[in-house]
């Protein structure tokens, strides 16, 4: 995480969620990037439209 920004997730920690839920890991593989790619996306245009403070005015 960059100040107001987040460039990306641990996906040490997803796969071992991942794992830990059962999940396949070929499913992991193919799903976590597209996933990890959109939530980024979502949360650095809350960051911006809150002025950074992570809370949507």
């Amino acid at each position: 995480m960059l100040p107001k920004a987040v460039i990306g997730w641990d996906l040490t920690a997803a796969l071992a969620l991942g794992t830990a839920l059962g999940v396949p890991p070929l499913a992991m593989a193919e799903l976590l990037p597209g996933i990890e790619a959109v939530m980024v996306g979502q949360v650095n245009a809350e960051l911006a439209a809150s002025g950074g403070s992570g809370i949507s005015p």
